[in-house]
């Protein structure tokens, strides 16, 4: 079970439901924070103009958002259809959603920070504020490439077979905007590899050379997950993500190296005749020496 401060200078032991009790309490935080967040994501006005004249229908900040995704991500003379008669207001409510949750992530990271802080011992404690500040960075790096890069590659590189099929650039309005955050989301995750293979290095968990010896099992699932990340994404979309994940991993495992532990070098086991005192570092039952067997 954890300690934690009383608050007193000495520290108490919790039992299973005091952390159940704090989780709980914790999550309530979390769910309340992404819950206010969506909200203003849904009704907070992108501008005062509105105020002049409040019969006309305001533009939320939401609405700004996906006019800026569209602005960066949609070829020149391609259409944006509904298709079904829900689907604004689905794709309105779900990015509200995924906006929110993403403004929300500092008091989620500190919340969970707060919650296994008791539970880390001393040398992890000074791991926690590298790491949240290495995978914050990471991830709004990550976000801004899926954006600018990733998100656009992916969508022309679908547009590109539309010609060949004879279809029309027509394109569903969910199709897109889902192409575009789920590149944005999970390139911003893929981002964060080096921090993880630092941390599964540093805490003994893995070793670089395990790392470097399975490149060829490693290189494969790296193309996968690029095929995971970049839906409808075809092969120009794949490429433009797995080239930088590849990169971002050697960078990790040169970095881990560092913080590596040194290996410890192990000495052959030796052999050694009773008769004539002959070493040897491979067994034997006849001595290569004297010729006499082993007592």
């Amino acid at each position: 079970m954890a300690t934690v401060d009383d608050g007193a200078g000495s520290e108490k032991e919790m039992s299973f439901w005091d952390h159940t009790a704090e989780l709980a309490n914790r999550m309530k935080i979390v769910v309340y924070t992404v819950f206010a967040v969506t909200v203003l994501m849904m009704v907070l006005p992108a501008n005062l103009s509105f105020t002049t004249n409040p019969l006309e229908f305001y533009e939320p900040l939401v609405a700004t958002v996906l006019k800026t995704i569209r602005a960066q991500a949609l070829p020149p003379g391609v259409r944006l259809i509904g298709l079904e008669l829900s689907a604004p207001l689905e794709l309105y409510v779900i990015a509200s959603f995924a906006f929110g949750l993403m403004f929300s992530a500092p008091v989620i990271v500190y919340e969970i920070h707060q919650f296994v802080n008791p539970a880390l011992y001393k040398r992890e404690r000074r791991m926690v504020y590298p790491f949240i500040i290495s995978t914050a960075m990471l991830m709004i790096v990550g976000a801004l490439f899926g954006f600018f890069v990733v998100a656009p590659f992916a969508v022309r590189g679908m547009i590109l077979f539309f010609p060949v099929a004879g279809a029309e650039p027509l394109i569903s309005v969910m199709d897109f905007y889902t192409v575009v955050l789920v590149s944005v989301l999970m390139t911003a995750f893929g981002y964060t590899l080096p921090v993880f293979i630092v941390i599964l290095v540093r805490l003994g968990i893995i070793s670089t050379a395990f790392l470097r010896r399975n490149r060829k099992y490693l290189y494969p699932a790296m193309i996968m997950a690029t095929l995971t990340i970049t839906p409808d994404g075809g092969p120009l979309g794949d490429t433009v993500l797995f080239l930088p994940l590849i990169t971002l991993m050697e960078l990790g495992i040169y970095v881990a190296k560092r913080y590596e532990a040194p290996e410890e070098k192990v000495s052959p086991p030796s052999f050694r005749c009773e008769h004539c005192g002959r070493e040897s570092t491979t067994s034997f039952i006849f001595c290569p020496k004297c010729g006499k067997a082993k007592a």
